[in-house]
């Protein structure tokens, strides 16, 4: 356990507010405009409150109130909270994928915490980029940092039956295409998805990341669960801005927590909760920040002994009020403690273990957090596959795939890009039947741009009719949090670096063997060496603003799509003061 530091000791933000100098003057005297007593600045700790509440992001419309629960918990602690708004990345709205602007939005919550006068930080987030791009970021600076999530929105409800955000939407589209549902009752299930302030209720990607910053223990315990709008969502809230001061009193920082254990505990807990595939870029991303040595095949191997015993949407059944009912993540968590899969002795924000955090939580519902010998699939977690086709891995959700797709060989019926998909998935000449492999190109980190949510893409008319619904996909696009299916993702290299899958042909088999995790393009490498001779992108660089920027500088899926120049913390230096 960290050592305790000692106090009182000088705080950071005494370097802009302390003593009786021209620049300490000024920079009280300007704060000052808002009414502020003379005694706020006499070295109580400042907190910042970075919020990424917008309206333009659904999912974080209420994360004013909850900024203002997390004032009153830092005033009762005896600090001094200062709010400040940061990049918004909408999931829902964002184009062209709020995946692209996720290092965008961390670079400016970085930034907004390196220069200003804070002394520990609470990061509200919800939307999916939210909650990793206010990580990424706080870690870089590596001050005390802490998470307060917005909370996922009661259960979906439509003519009495429990629909989930998103999943519902996938199937619901399939079941128009198909000829089960009437496009007016699609419209009339609209209203009913998304009924009340909060994120995704499914295990989407959302959910996901709140579990995870749960189980890298950067959020006090039970934080992932707790509905938008439960009372209990601003009792969190308040006693997270109490902890913070206590955190900036211990100087306990994002170092002493995400260390490579942490990382482990929360690939097994992805593993156990069914958790979105987006979840692999964005720990790659954030273990990128703070130095750890973190890869695909860690995700590999972590997972596969972890069983998915979280019986959520789109793996399972119910959604995230039946799991918070149930007794939310702190149960997960001990359950993989007692299979003999967790790092016990983890520090959390806290000041103690991830274990002492969770050994004393009830099961409430074993068939929400079902046992492990009920579990969804036995071995959980992500897939990671290799071979010619994928030659630094393309990724898979066991938990959401069919098992008779596990093993398969198919012929290709590959779509240029997501507007030649768009163009003729629904025609009836389409040559595809259940048997084939579908395969998207152009859609990664730089083909799209920004590696958008297209993965998985929803199979033919023709094929529905039939009553198929599920079959392969590669793409080295991502997918929602929310979909299912056996649907493989992240291929890289991608096609606009010219990775393997730019070379795929109508007609090419390609065989999947996710037991043995390869990945094989049944093409000759003379003839794929003469198609690779051929080959022109047709991806147009952008060239100007952020999007150059990405561009010139976004990695692969595989090393979680940062900007190469943001790998490695930088540190909370500020080097001088401009007055």
């Amino acid at each position: 356990m960290k050592k305790k530091a000692e106090w009182p000791r000088k705080l950071r933000s005494q370097e802009w507010f302390g003593g009786t100098g021209k620049n300490a003057i000024m920079h009280r005297s300007w704060m000052k405009n808002q009414g502020l007593p003379a005694d706020t600045f006499d070295g109580r700790p400042i907190i910042g409150i970075c919020n990424t509440w917008s309206e333009l992001t659904p999912c974080n419309a209420h994360l004013r109130d909850l900024a203002e629960r997390v004032k009153r918990g830092v005033y009762e602690a005896g600090g001094f909270p200062v709010e400040f708004p940061v990049f918004s990345t909408g999931e829902s709205t964002l184009r062209p994928t709020a995946m692209m602007f996720r290092n965008l939005a961390a670079m400016d919550v970085e930034e907004s915490i390196r220069g200003n006068p804070v002394d520990g930080v609470v990061l509200l987030g919800g939307c999916d980029k939210t909650t990793p791009s206010l990580l990424m970021g706080a870690a870089s600076v590596d001050i005390p940092a802490i998470v307060v999530s917005g909370g996922p929105m009661l259960n979906g409800k439509w003519r009495g039956k429990d629909v989930g955000s998103g999943t519902a939407i996938w199937q619901f589209s399939e079941m128009v295409k198909s000829g089960e549902m009437s496009l007016e009752e699609f419209m009339d299930a609209e209203q009913g998805m998304a009924r009340s302030a909060g994120s995704c209720m499914t295990m989407g990607t959302a959910s996901t990341m709140a579990s995870m910053a749960e189980a890298l223990g950067m959020t006090l315990s039970g934080n992932a669960a707790i509905p938008a709008v439960d009372a209990r969502r601003r009792v969190i809230s308040q006693l997270t801005g109490r902890r913070i001061v206590e955190m900036v009193k211990e100087d306990l920082k994002p170092s002493d927590i995400l260390t490579k254990e942490a990382f482990e505990n929360a690939i097994r807990v992805n593993g156990a909760v069914g958790g979105s595939t987006n979840a692999v870029l964005h720990l790659l991303a954030l273990a990128g920040r703070v130095g750890v040595d973190l890869s695909l095949d860690d995700w590999d191997r972590l997972g596969r002994d972890v069983p998915t015993i979280v019986n959520l949407q789109p793996s399972g059944k119910y959604l995230m009020e039946e799991f918070y009912y149930a007794g939310g993540l702190p149960v997960v968590i001990k359950a993989v403690a007692e299979m003999g899969l967790l790092h016990n002795d983890a520090i959390t924000v806290s000041g103690d273990t991830i274990w002492n955090d969770v050994k004393g939580v009830v099961n409430y519902n074993e068939d929400v957090i079902l046992p492990r010998e009920k579990a969804l699939t036995k071995s959980g977690g992500i897939a990671v596959l290799r071979g010619n086709l994928a030659p630094r891995g393309a990724v898979l959700k066991p938990s959401a795939a069919s098992p008779h797709l596990m093993q398969h060989k198919g012929r290709a019926v590959v779509f240029e890009s997501i507007e030649d998909y768009h163009a003729r998935i629904n025609r009836e000449d389409l040559d595809i039947d259940e048997t084939c492999i579908m395969v998207l190109k152009y859609c990664g980190p730089k083909g799209y741009p920004g590696m958008a949510e297209v993965g998985n893409m929803g199979l033919p008319p023709k094929v529905l009719k039939k009553g198929i619904t599920d079959m392969i996909r590669i793409s080295d696009a991502r997918m929602s949090g929310t979909a299912y299916g056996t649907v493989i993702l992240h291929t890289a290299p991608e096609a606009a670096e010219g990775g393997p899958l730019a070379l795929v042909e109508n007609g090419d088999l390609i065989e999947v063997d996710i037991p043995n995790r390869t990945l094989h393009l049944h093409v000759s490498d003379e003839e794929l060496a003469r198609r690779r001779a051929a080959w022109v992108s047709p991806v147009k660089p952008l060239t100007g603003g952020y999007g150059g920027l990405y561009i010139k500088t976004v990695m692969q899926a595989d090393a979680g799509a940062d900007l190469d120049f943001l790998v490695g913390a930088r540190g909370s230096v500020v080097e001088r003061d401009s007055h």
